[in-house]
């Protein structure tokens, strides 16, 4: 069997670690041949496929990014999308794909799989936003780089008496905002799945200032307040129809620094989330997904996702699995209810 493998989407953590597991163990204990497919399903589209082998994989687990390369391309957005897809799997004689990618690329998996293409997802995001899986591998990795801002952030921050809005990630689900905003001692937490008040942002800083204490404010990009919508530059689309996010973190500033007469500044960490050395965490996650990917290639159980539950990776339909993002639970905004503004 020859087995195409693709990263679509953004860039993560952990990718090549996936990568990795798949090839190592399709190879020695399944005896399978492997092709990487560039660009996510740009790769597909444009017939651009690479060897890959055991000696193509080494040295790549601490790697960020991955050596697959990654688009955001929907081929459902082209002309002859389908067809050619087929056309690229064919003509390299590929058996079967592992697709490796968060709510969009496997959300095109999933119609592939119903248009008879073999194949099995993994989820990868350091959003933690896709259904099925406890955890996505990216997401310890991004948590831990945003703590460590935030713990920078409270030094400056106490130097010069001035309240810090820190922007990260989150389009759909506040994730990261909780986990880092929380281990990093943040003052108020705002995240897209409740929109926020920001008279009553505005009166948590003002208590902190009051204490002399300089307040942290973690804000996720797809926060909203209760009067208004979500705040963004860009209002193009890409081919998935999300709008390219950031800018709530410089409105927000501007917010507290005219209600409070308080000087306020904006850091947005932005892809600094997304780059570097995946974690030991992520590393692990990765392989296990990686070998339990491939073993359900071996078992002709195509369709699926791999998936963590508990401390079991089992698989789960990918139709299931795309059908919603994954929120942060309310009863979380209860037990962390002194952090929300």
């Amino acid at each position: 069997m020859r087995v195409g493998v693709l990263t679509g989407g953004g860039d993560c953590p952990g990718l090549n670690a996936v990568i990795r597991s798949v090839v190592r163990k399709g190879v020695q204990d399944y005896g399978f041949g492997f092709v990487g497919v560039r660009d996510g399903w740009l790769g597909l589209l444009q017939g651009d496929v690479m060897p890959l082998d055991i000696p193509r994989v080494r040295g790549i687990l601490p790697r960020g990014g991955t050596i697959l390369g990654s688009s955001r391309t929907n081929p459902f957005k082209h002309e002859d999308g389908l067809l050619r897809v087929q056309d690229t799997l064919a003509t390299h004689d590929v058996d079967a794909l592992v697709v490796i990618g968060g709510e969009d690329t496997l959300g095109v998996a999933t119609e592939l799989s119903r248009q008879g293409i073999p194949l099995v997802g993994v989820p990868k995001t350091i959003d933690n936003d896709v259904s099925g899986t406890d955890y996505t591998f990216g997401f310890d990795t991004a948590v831990g780089i945003a703590t460590e801002a935030i713990d920078r952030l409270h030094t400056t921050a106490e130097s010069h008496m001035r309240a810090l809005v820190v922007e990260l990630m989150g389009r759909h689900s506040g994730w990261i905002a909780l986990h880092a905003g929380v281990a990093g001692g943040a003052n108020v937490i705002l995240i897209p799945e409740r929109p926020f008040d920001i008279d009553q942002v505005c009166e948590q800083v003002k208590n902190r200032f009051e204490i002399n204490y300089a307040p942290i404010v973690v804000v996720a990009e797809g926060a909203v307040p209760k009067e208004g919508q979500m705040v963004v530059k860009d209002q193009s689309l890409d081919e998935y129809g999300h709008v390219r996010l950031s800018g709530i973190g410089e409105w927000l500033a501007q917010e507290i620094s005219e209600r409070t007469g308080k000087d306020a500044r904006t850091t947005v960490l932005g892809h600094i989330q997304r780059g570097g050395t995946p974690s030991a965490y992520d590393r692990w996650l990765a392989t296990r997904f990686g070998l339990h990917a491939i073993d359900a290639v071996e078992d002709g159980a195509f369709g699926v996702m791999v998936a963590l539950r508990g401390t079991a990776v089992v698989r789960v339909p990918l139709a299931e699995a795309t059908a919603r993002n994954k929120v942060v639970d309310p009863s979380l905004y209860e037990e962390f209810e002194v952090f929300f503004g």
